[in-house]
């Protein structure tokens, strides 16, 4: 749902940007998003919203990290975070306690990872059997493309009419990065918090550093995950907004026929 850009990417024709002449040749535009897209995108976004209200109210309950296997409320911690706890025992610079919502945020916490985990893995099998991912996630190797997207995003620019219609080289690798990296990182080290993943697989608990590591690596990236959606949303609205979002929703982009996203 960025900004999409065919600079440097697919060559797109004067005419297949051009506005339609009727509803009915809007109607019959080729999709941008197909279906499949359009569905685990809404689900994911579902699902980090989710996950972020309910991740912010378990920090609470002990906003400290540590590295290691073990850590508790009287270990040094490796950092503390400079928020009140929603749990007396745990100290904090402050002379409060927050109120306590461990109970309902970890419970929509496990079952929003799950909805993650099964949307995710319906979307990278279709991704890879689709052709999805080589023909519209897979940077091509322009370096005017390259230049033109660097122009465009760090100047926070409203990216022209072609970039409507097709994914420019920095979208393909955030997008990449967050697929097969962020998201399978986030996912990896939530299940090594667990007692049970620990006990069926502590190997992949080890590599890890350990389950407080696990932890602490968990929160940064959860970070990186939140700044990614921040921008993600920043240049959706200086794109237009209703429009990016309407062509999520619909699959079709509006004043202009699109290049149809290989399926």
């Amino acid at each position: 749902m960025l900004p999409s850009s065919a600079m440097g990417d697919s060559a797109i024709t004067a005419s297949a940007l051009r506005a339609p002449q009727s509803a009915g040749e809007a109607a019959h535009a080729p999709e941008r998003h197909a279906l499949l897209v359009r569905v685990t995108h809404w689900a994911t976004a579902l699902c980090f919203f989710a996950l972020l209200l309910s991740g912010v109210e378990i920090l609470l309950s002990h906003p400290r990290f540590y590295w290691g296997e073990t850590g508790d409320d009287w270990s040094k911690p490796l950092f503390q975070l400079p928020v009140p706890s929603s749990r007396d025992m745990v100290p904090t610079r402050y002379h409060f306690v927050l109120p306590d919502q461990n109970g309902w945020s970890r419970y929509l916490h496990f079952e929003a990872a799950w909805l993650l985990v099964f949307t995710g893995l319906i979307y990278v099998a279709w991704g890879l059997w689709s052709g999805h991912f080589r023909g519209n996630l897979w940077p091509a190797e322009n370096r005017s493309g390259w230049r033109a997207a660097l122009r465009v995003h760090l100047g926070f620019r409203k990216p022209a009419e072609a970039e409507a219609h097709s994914y420019n080289p920095l979208q393909r690798i955030a997008y990449l990065a967050v697929i097969f990296g962020l998201v399978p990182l986030v996912v990896w080290t939530g299940l090594a918090m667990s007692l049970s993943f620990d006990a069926a697989f502590p190997w992949a608990v080890e590599l890890l550093g350990g389950q407080q590591s696990a932890r602490t690596l968990h929160f940064f990236d959860s970070i990186a995950l939140t700044l990614f959606v921040f921008f993600h949303l920043l240049m959706v609205a200086r794109a237009g907004f209703l429009r990016r979002t309407c062509a999520m929703i619909t699959g079709r982009v509006s004043g202009g026929k699109s290049n149809q996203e290989a399926a």
